[in-house]
């Protein structure tokens, strides 16, 4: 039964008409090409639906009435949730493979870098700023990672939780990696403060806009809003900035050459969920019924937390300063972080505010 047909009142063979309901593929969607890919069998119509056979309506309630997925917690419209399939294609299998394929060249980079003792030969200057910045910067990534955890569950699709529920995994293992990797690395550098991240987190004042920025986006009560302010708003002006608009390309200039390595992973980790992230607004951006509503409500998410983000970015220019060789400007990265969220909301067609 297709999304908002007339319901189909009998359970009996026959009574609804539903992709391969003449065949015995035992398939009850359309799928997005010719045939069906693993991951859209293992996804689509997973998550229960009243619009789509669920015909006794919701099988357990909220006190309040309302069924175990609403609509209505998002402000973003959708003739047809459903219609959302993943550029990555990522479900359960297939992102553990991937989660330890990273992990594993994760520690393999650490555990070559120490046996050669690389650590000892890093920058005194660049060593307080892993220490201090790297280690604050985990706090964010740990932020967002909570963040997205808390609002996967809200998708009235599960295609979309998977999306949001992967974004989050990489959030979280990507703190963690930082957290061990600092750790390591740590022992072989006399005088390694593992707690300057922490304090620099709760305290520096170069890092209260960051944290403002990420404690709104937890706070928000829209998952939409969480995952849109993640990926399109916060990841282009502070996440890539710091990452690879400080860290990636300082690096190396300051005798570190296992930082970037360990780092890259969290850029790619972000080319996935941009991917998807775009691909979902995109097609909310393009409703039949909901466009215009739905082009307000994103621009206005884009106002609100993109004047947060520019701000937490400003705030980290005195970084850019701090180790004794500087190969990248901040203005220079800066506006580097503006033409990437210039490229993506030209993408999706929204308008950025003045």
């Amino acid at each position: 039964m297709e999304p908002n047909t007339p319901a189909i009142k009998s359970g009996a063979a026959g009574a609804a008409q539903f992709a391969d309901s003449d065949s015995r593929k035992f398939r009850y969607f359309e799928p997005k090409g010719r045939r069906a890919t693993h991951y859209e069998d293992l996804t689509v119509d997973v998550q229960p639906d009243p619009d789509r056979y669920l015909m006794q309506d919701w099988i357990i309630s909220f006190p309040d009435g309302k069924g175990a997925y609403v609509k209505e917690w998002t402000a973003a419209r959708s003739s047809d949730w459903h219609a959302f399939r993943a550029p990555d294609q990522e479900w359960e299998r297939t992102h553990y493979q991937r989660q330890s394929t990273i992990e594993g060249m994760i520690q393999n980079v650490i555990q070559n870098a120490r046996r050669s003792k690389a650590p000892a030969a890093f920058d005194a200057a660049w060593v307080k700023v892993l220490q201090k910045h790297l280690g604050a910067w985990k706090h964010a990534e740990f932020g967002l990672g909570t963040s997205t955890m808390q609002a996967q569950r809200y998708g009235f699709t599960q295609m979309i939780n998977n999306a949001i529920l992967t974004n989050s995994s990489y959030k979280l293992r990507f703190a963690q990696d930082l957290t061990l990797y600092l750790a390591e690395i740590g022992m072989d550098i006399e005088s390694f403060d593992d707690e300057a991240g922490k304090t620099a987190w709760l305290e520096d004042p170069i890092w209260q806009p960051t944290r403002e920025a990420v404690e709104t986006i937890m706070g928000s009560e829209d998952y939409l809003e969480q995952y849109f302010a993640t990926n399109i708003v916060f990841e282009p002006l502070v996440g890539e900035l710091f990452r690879s608009g400080f860290i990636m390309r300082s690096a190396a200039s300051n005798r570190d050459f296992v930082t970037p390595a360990v780092v890259s992973a969290a850029e790619a980790d972000y080319e996935r969920n941009l991917a998807n992230a775009v691909d979902l607004f995109h097609m909310l951006l393009n409703d039949a019924a909901h466009a215009a509503h739905n082009k307000a409500v994103f621009e206005g998410w884009l106002e609100t937390h993109g004047r947060l983000a520019r701000a937490a970015g400003k705030s980290l220019q005195p970084i850019w300063s701090e180790p004794h060789s500087k190969p990248i400007q901040f203005v220079d990265a800066e506006a580097q972080a503006d033409d990437r969220l210039r490229s993506i909301a030209s993408e999706l067609g929204l308008d950025l505010p003045n």
